[in-house]
């Protein structure tokens, strides 16, 4: 807050709007024009780059010279990319006054959906919802053999338009809280701030309903379908950032490191996370039910800014996307994401879920683990013919699709045939095959 009373955030935007609203040229006089020129051929260009390609080859994944592409194996060509990503965050979080005429491209389909202009966000989410429908056209002919991989990719791409972007816009034009039903806490970290639930207790009925569907999927859908499913059921069928991770990820999965040290940062990093979003939570709720923003000699406030901005906005955002060139499509999921740490403890100790193996036909190709985007080695597994429990898993099925043999099957069974992970459990004094 400066000695005018406004927030730095409130400056942010004001710069925003300010420039916005002064903006003029082509792009401003003909905004309809330009949004369908410039991002009509930047899909029909990735359009008519995937479906030849891939009509013209045999399903599933190649290892044609994949290690000798720039774009694939931290070359120059993803250098560049993950620079570009890297970049379009920090500007959208933080200067997002130079990025006004990207947002008035979009004004019309604002308009059209919600009836009010664009900002930074509509921006994001069109573009974010836009690359995950052209890139799981790409999954969807590249991974058209098989049934499962057809399914989750139709899913992702159907959650992330209707309920992440279409949905909570039309909510807005009928007067109503911007709400996306499959977001859930902890990884919707601002779920419980103040200035949402008095938003949604202001909005009436419906304000309520949201408010107790958030609560819902927390506390009672998360831990019964990661039992039932395992984390899969949210991680790779209905969440965004795993479905921006499994489509426009996907090139860059072999990048993940399967080394024992990867494991140990992930493990320590990932559960940090959810902590410290679990003691935000609690602080922000105290601050709601007694109007104090001190508790036990921490400012609230503070807690929530510190992980908005450093997480909310830093890791997942700037790390998590940016970095698919350099460290993996799974880098949030792996290292950072709340709600995945949270899936992955029930599905540690709670699931009927696991990878089966069979050891007898494993022939020690590596393909599994060279493809496994959270760095887990399956062959080390597949090799001692043991069920992979692994609450980083987010069961892709990609492992088993790309094995010659068959050895490794997705199965939800009774726990009581449940093989432990003497990895994680330190049994047998057996050590992870980095």
């Amino acid at each position: 807050m400066n000695d005018k009373g406004f927030s730095k955030y409130a400056i942010r935007d004001l710069d925003f709007q300010l420039t916005k609203a002064s903006s003029f040229g082509i792009i401003t006089r003909s905004p309809s024009m330009a949004m369908f020129i410039i991002y009509g051929l930047c899909i029909l260009g990735g359009l008519l780059m995937i479906i030849p390609v891939y009509l013209s080859e045999p399903p599933g994944i190649k290892n044609n010279g994949i290690y000798k592409n720039p774009m694939k194996n931290r070359g120059w060509l993803g250098i560049l990319t993950g620079s570009f990503l890297i970049l379009f965050y920090i500007f959208l979080y933080f200067y997002p006054e130079h990025m006004t005429q990207w947002v008035i491209m979009v004004d019309p389909l604002s308009y059209f959906l919600n009836g009010d202009q664009a900002g930074r966000f509509f921006l994001y989410g069109f573009l974010y919802t836009l690359c995950v429908l052209v890139m799981g056209i790409r999954m969807i002919l590249k991974y058209r053999h098989s049934r499962y991989h057809l399914i989750r990719t139709f899913s992702v791409m159907f959650f992330q338009l209707a309920f992440a972007f279409l949905i909570p816009e039309f909510l807005v034009r009928l007067n109503q809280p911007f709400f996306d039903f499959k977001n859930i806490w902890p990884l919707d970290y601002d779920f419980f701030f103040d200035s949402e639930i008095i938003k949604l207790v202001q909005s009436g009925s419906i304000g309520l309903f949201m408010l107790f569907w958030g609560i819902l999927l927390a506390i009672i859908v998360v831990p019964l379908f990661t039992y039932l499913y395992g984390k899969r059921w949210y991680c790779s069928w209905v969440c965004g950032c795993g479905g921006l991770a499994e489509t426009l990820g996907d090139p860059y999965r072999q990048l993940s490191d399967k080394s024992l040290k990867a494991w140990k940062i992930e493990r320590w990093m990932v559960h940090g996370v959810l902590a410290f979003s679990v003691i935000m939570t609690i602080g922000v709720i105290y601050t709601y039910f007694t109007g104090s923003g001190n508790l036990l000699g921490i400012n609230t406030y503070s807690l929530r800014e510190i992980y908005g901005v450093w997480i909310g906005a830093g890791f997942a955002g700037v790390v998590g996307t940016g970095f698919y060139p350099l460290m993996g499509n799974r880098v949030w999921c792996r290292f950072g994401c709340p709600l995945a740490a949270y899936l992955g403890l029930i599905q540690r100790f709670k699931s009927r879920f696991r990878i089966t193996t069979n050891g007898g036909q494993c022939i020690s190709c590596g393909n599994c683990s060279t493809y496994c985007e959270m760095g887990i080695d399956v062959r080390w597994y597949a090799q001692r013919g043991q069920n992979i429990v692994r609450s980083s898993c987010v069961g892709c099925g990609v492992c088993a699709s790309v094995c010659p043999r068959g050895v490794l099957k997705l199965e939800n069974g009774s726990l009581k045939n449940r093989i432990p992970d003497p990895i994680e459990i330190g049994k047998n004094g057996l050590t992870l095959n980095s």
